[in-house]
């Protein structure tokens, strides 16, 4: 059974905030590392996209959610060490 994490373990999203519980693995069953957001069927939605730019992307989605800049690249500094960026 896969384990279930408190946060998508590609951008960070909180994996209850997923308004489809989570991403989706090969055989349709619910993924308890990644959102959906991230993750459908078993594949990365953005399969070429970089820790970096995946900071970037993130922080700038919090601005629009009326996070302020400072506190969205405060909540996001440890994204590069999620499960997914890892070996990269």
């Amino acid at each position: 059974m896969e384990k279930k994490n408190k946060f998508c373990q590609s951008c960070m999203m909180p994996l209850d905030k997923d308004p489809k519980g989570g991403g989706t693995n090969a055989d349709h069953s619910i993924s308890g590392t990644y959102c959906s957001y991230c993750y459908q069927d078993g594949k990365f939605t953005q399969p070429n996209i970089s820790a970096k730019e995946m900071r970037e992307f993130v922080i700038n989605k919090m601005v629009e959610m009326k996070y302020p800049r400072f506190i969205a690249k405060f909540m996001t500094a440890g994204l590069p060490n999620l499960e997914r960026w890892k070996t990269k």
